[in-house]
């Protein structure tokens, strides 16, 4: 399993906000955040939005701490990377 978050530094309603993904898969992804009680709305594309109140919850549960640099770098290495359309 490797679950990642990125430091809680993206500003969004008021809050600071950081990345949940996986390298492996979307399912392990999922599978994570359902353990967390994270909301299927915050997935975002190819990583959950998570509140700067939960970064230590899935830190603690099991998500490895990276930069934000590292985590679009080792998504983008496994293919799971998707860019936001606009």
């Amino acid at each position: 399993m490797t679950v990642l978050v990125d430091p809680p530094a993206w500003p969004g309603h008021g809050r600071l906000w950081s990345h949940l993904a996986s390298d492996e898969s979307f399912e392990e992804l999922h599978e994570f955040a359902a353990r967390l009680g994270l909301p299927a709305r915050g997935f975002d594309g190819d990583h959950y939005d998570l509140m700067e109140s939960d970064y230590q919850r899935a830190v603690d549960a099991g998500a490895v701490p990276i930069s934000s640099r590292e985590l679009v770098t080792r998504l983008t290495r496994a293919g799971l990377r998707r860019r936001k359309r606009h």
